[in-house]
């Protein structure tokens, strides 16, 4: 059979109009878009909860810091860097104790400090207890942060999440 120019065009027309496989295209131009929008959003939401939880160790620590504080720290000039290590042992243990899954963010340093506060109160200087984690937060996908310009430092952050609580003695 010898294909003449009608024939030719004919095809070509049954093929334009053919679209038995056009899901089948759309889905395989579609999925890979839809499936980085999954994994962003679950990685976003293990991020953030991994962030609440260091937060939370902070503020765990910060109230036991003042329960075991003397009520008159201001007074006698006392000091909480003694108390160091086991601050850094309760935002640590907070932090990634608990987690189901591993968090991509490590608790570098933690201090905790006195400040005193003067004014027209019961009780002056009010001693308040503050502790301050230094934290580093890697992003899961810091890798596609490389990949463009000027967003290459994003892969790693460094931040610093405080909380403070009033010493009401031992």
């Amino acid at each position: 059979m010898r294909w003449y120019p009608r024939h030719i065009s004919d095809a070509a027309r049954r093929f334009r109009k053919d679209d038995r496989g056009s899901a089948l295209v759309e889905l395989a131009i579609s999925l890979p878009l839809l499936l980085l929008v999954f994994a962003v959003i679950i990685e976003g939401s293990r991020l953030f909860w991994a962030y609440q939880m260091t937060a939370a160790g902070v503020r765990d620590a910060a109230r036991y810091l003042a329960r075991i504080a003397d009520s008159d720290s201001c007074v006698s000039g006392a000091s909480f860097s003694t108390h160091t290590d086991k601050m850094t042992e309760i935002v640590r243990q907070t932090s990634t104790g608990n987690s189901l899954l591993p968090s991509s963010i490590t608790v570098t340093s933690v201090s905790p400090q006195l400040i005193c506060i003067s004014g027209a109160f019961r009780q002056s200087p009010v001693p308040i207890a503050q502790v301050t984690a230094t934290i580093e937060v890697t992003f899961p996908f810091g890798g596609v942060f490389g990949l463009m310009q000027g967003l290459d430092d994003l892969a790693t952050i460094t931040t610093t999440v405080t909380d403070q609580s009033r010493v009401f003695g031992a």
